[in-house]
């Protein structure tokens, strides 16, 4: 069943990508939330105009988004936490701990674009996240993870 998305879906594609899916999905899930409409002649014309007509304002978005990319890859990132033994931390640090440190720093992030590898942290260094700021610009976000001072 090919569909069109109305809007982002993790693991399958972006707003206006047309996709191939079983058909159960499609209309079982996609279709009744209104994450996505059937891919019919008519619909594929209509997204190829608005598709054109995006392009320009398209071009300034990316480019503020990598104005963005390189303001994070110059930060220089610390997330404090409680520690026990050695370095193992009391809990875990995630993308809503490090999307609130970046918050602090004056660059606000939503947590769902920020993706640690592993999902959670539980022991102190260095480690990188990947920030989706757009569907074309990923940045590697190097950040460490310190004991807090007792």
């Amino acid at each position: 069943m090919e569909l069109i998305l109305k809007q982002d879906v993790a693991n399958l594609g972006f707003k206006d990508d047309v996709v191939t899916v079983k058909n159960g999905y499609g209309r079982n899930y996609l279709i009744p939330h209104g994450f996505a409409a059937l891919a019919t002649v008519s619909a594929k014309k209509v997204l190829a105009e608005t598709l054109k007509q995006r392009a320009h304002k398209e071009l300034s978005i990316v480019k503020e988004a990598n104005k963005g990319a390189e303001v994070l890859k110059a930060l220089e990132l610390k997330i404090a936490a409680k520690t026990g033994e050695g370095d193992k931390l009391f809990g875990s640090i995630n993308n809503a701990n490090l999307s609130e440190a970046l918050a602090a720093e004056g660059q606000k992030i939503e947590k769902k674009f920020i993706t640690i590898a592993g999902v959670a942290i539980k022991r102190t260094g260095k480690y990188t996240a990947k920030v989706r700021l757009h569907r074309d610009v990923i940045v590697d976000l190097p950040f460490e993870v310190i004991a807090e001072k007792k």
